[in-house]
């Protein structure tokens, strides 16, 4: 009975101890992470456990976003987190990500993950339409993300199709012209060759650096009515609020920077900004819900406060970092200075052996063609030798024939005596025999001759022989010594049967390393300036060649809008100048009557 007790009493216990925690998934852009929190913890605690998680330090830019309902909604650091209209489902599902925006990507953004989670941000709203991204700057972007992803780009590794399974560009780019994915593959793969050497920080500092200069980039919009009940877009973005028009998200038609605005503030549904400028009156204006107003007004004083924080001197903290980051960047760019001298020495290298092996296979061919030319000279002088001997034979036999006319001519004189007719038969035999031994004596001399010069003839053919001879024995003397010496004193330390000395790879951290560091890295700032109008003049290209696939038919309406402002030659920049320019004073009188 009693143990019976005991083990209630501590099932009670365990799920009393159990009801202090919750389970929540993190969904970063790249990762999911689960925690067990306890019930009691703030929006700060959980925020503050992700980031230690994440080694993330510049915590100002992000947020933990929950779904409710139709709309987003942030997690605030001094409420409970179960205090939310989160779902109670567990695990809570929470995202990780950036909620406000830099000025400047390149000079605010200090850390390489604090970097690497913008990218994919960025990245993902551009792929999903939510930020407009215009076709060439959409190829460019792309050909930047493929060098963060892949590195340099190498035709040997990096064969047609192999962006086939990639999502690059948005759907509505693609939609736009009569162009097939080959085609769209040749033209990122051509902006993606001239990546060369950059960094995967490096490109994805490129890519935000293009993208913060899209008009819809780091705004969010909400729909407001002024006092006349005229339907309008709110736009808060890190330079200000904006007002547009419901059709065009492109071109605000007011705007009013942080710095002109004193308090910012709603009742119910209604909101209220009162201008620095005591003259202006507040303007107010109604959103659609009450939550709409919080989120608002969260992201009003979010951005606000990193404006006036960008005009002021960096905090210790920041300073450290940039320190750190700049410590990191130098000792990052010697160690790839390092491997470039070591990668142009192994590819030197590399050459020379080709170089060697080319000769060598040419001295083979070289001694091949020689010992083919001695044994066709051995072949033509046993030929020569063989007929000397058969015309020398032939000349025995006609002297032995010669000799038998000779003996047959005595014979006949002999038997000349016996009759006179004997006598003129033998004197007509003997003339006979004398024109024979003529003709044998003449046929004996020429034969001689022939032997003479094909002995001539021989002679040659035996010295050709012995200078054949010699110049293979030159060849294979030089083969076996001279490419063993140069290869010797060519090549790198891992390439085999090669020796390399590689004392020249070694380095100090001295005054003139850093010196001739800082002389390589301003040679790079001038090259990037000559490489960045090579891109620009190339996008301009690529913005001709495909102009002619483009089917107007398919555009959208931002597409047009977007034609329209480049015809004028309007910017993001430019038109927030423009708009600028007027009176705090004319901008709230107009934005009344719109």
């Amino acid at each position: 009975m009693a143990s019976s007790l005991a083990s209630r009493m501590g099932l009670n216990s365990l799920r009393r101890k159990q009801a202090k925690t919750f389970n929540v998934r993190i969904v970063t852009m790249d990762a999911e992470m689960e925690f067990n929190c306890e019930v009691k913890w703030k929006g700060k605690d959980l925020f503050n456990l992700v980031c230690r998680t994440l080694g993330l330090r510049e915590t100002w830019f992000f947020g933990l976003q929950y779904d409710v309902k139709d709309a987003v909604a942030w997690l605030k650091m001094d409420k409970k987190v179960l205090d939310h209209d989160v779902p109670r489902q567990e695990p809570i599902t929470l995202n990780f990500l950036a909620k406000f925006y830099p000025e400047n990507a390149e000079e605010e953004l200090v850390q390489d993950i604090t970097l690497h989670l913008f990218f994919l941000q960025v990245k993902k709203k551009i792929l999903e339409e939510e930020i407009y991204c215009p076709p060439e700057a959409s190829v460019l972007l792309a050909s930047y993300a493929v060098q963060a992803k892949y590195g340099d780009y190498d035709h040997n590794v990096h064969h047609p199709g192999f962006l086939a399974q990639e999502e690059l560009l948005p759907k509505r780019v693609v939609h736009l012209y009569q162009m097939t994915a080959k085609m769209w593959e040749e033209r990122i793969t051509a902006c993606y060759a001239e990546h060369r050497g950059r960094t995967r920080d490096e490109a994805e500092t490129e890519y935000l650096k293009i993208a913060q200069d899209l008009e819809m980039y780091g705004v969010n919009y909400f729909f407001i009515r002024n006092k006349k009940g005229t339907d309008l877009l709110l736009g808060v973005d890190a330079l200000g609020l904006h007002i547009y028009d419901p059709e065009n998200k492109l071109t605000p038609k007011i705007s009013f920077p942080w710095n002109e605005i004193r308090n910012i503030s709603y009742s119910d549904k209604e909101f209220a900004i009162k201008p620095l400028d005591k003259k202006t009156d507040v303007f107010k204006f109604n959103s659609s819900k009450l939550r709409v107003n919080k989120l608002i007004l969260q992201l009003c004083i979010g951005n606000h406060d990193l404006f006036m924080r960008r005009r002021r001197v960096d905090s210790l903290e920041v300073q450290q970092m940039k320190a750190q980051a700049r410590e990191e960047k130098a000792r990052k760019q010697m160690e790839r200075q390092r491997l470039v001298r070591e990668k142009h020495l192994r590819e030197e290298a590399e050459r020379a052996r080709d170089e060697l092996e080319r000769r060598l296979i040419q001295l083979q061919d070289e001694a091949q063609m020689a010992n083919d030319a001695l044994l066709r000279s051995e072949e033509t002088a046993d030929l020569l030798a063989e007929k000397a001997q058969i015309a020398e034979e032939e000349a025995k036999l006609l002297a032995q024939k010669a000799a038998e006319a000779e003996q047959e001519m005595q014979r006949i004189k002999v038997t000349a005596i016996r009759s006179e007719e004997e006598k003129r038969l033998m004197e007509q035999k003997m003339l006979e025999a004398e024109m024979l031994a003529l003709k044998m004596a003449e046929e004996s001399e020429r034969r001689a001759k022939e032997a003479d010069q094909l002995k001539q003839d021989l002679q040659e053919a035996r010295e050709s022989e012995r200078r054949a001879k010699n110049k293979l024995l030159e060849i294979t003397s030089k083969s076996a010594y001279t490419p063993a010496n140069s290869s010797a004193n060519a090549l790198p330390p891992d390439v085999p049967s090669f020796n390399f000395s590689t004392e020249n790879l070694s380095f100090d951290f001295k005054d003139t390393d850093m010196k001739r560091l800082s002389m390589e890295i301003e040679k790079e700032k001038v090259e990037y300036i000559e490489k960045s109008k090579h891109l620009q003049e190339q996008l301009n290209e690529l913005k001709t060649e495909i102009e002619s696939l483009k089917l107007r038919e398919r555009e959208t309406p931002l597409d047009i809008l977007h034609n329209e402002n480049t015809e004028k030659g309007t910017s993001k920049q430019s038109n927030f100048k423009k708009l600028t320019l007027q009176s705090t004073k004319t901008r709230v009188a107009f934005f009344e009557e719109l």
